[in-house]
């Protein structure tokens, strides 16, 4: 897609997700349970998605590649190694910054 205002409908009914690693694809993705291909844009000049896919593959959730190696990465690929993605927490963060700020 160049652009959609939600892939909702989409991520939904995904048996598997092929992406880009921005960090708001990535975790509305694995939020969505989905297994998850991120393919680094190693063209950036800070290179930040490299950072992201590395840590969110060593920590087991998603497998990762780039353009010239995707073939491969999707020949090979074991899906029933990766693990599911914690559901987050906002509650925790929200008392976080009420401590910070004095709120409570």
């Amino acid at each position: 897609f160049r652009f959609k205002d939600s892939l909702a409908e989409e991520l939904r009914s995904a048996d598997l997700v092929i992406s880009h690693a921005g960090a708001g694809s990535c975790l509305e993705t694995l939020e969505k349970g989905k297994p998850l291909i991120v393919v680094i844009n190693d063209k950036l000049m800070d290179n930040h998605q490299l950072e992201l896919a590395k840590q969110l593959h060593r920590d087991g959730y998603v497998l990762y590649c780039n353009c010239s190696t995707l073939v491969e990465t999707l020949q090979s690929m074991d899906l029933s190694a990766l693990k599911p993605f914690p559901p987050g927490q906002p509650e925790k963060f929200a008392s976080f910054l009420d401590k910070v700020f004095g709120l409570q």
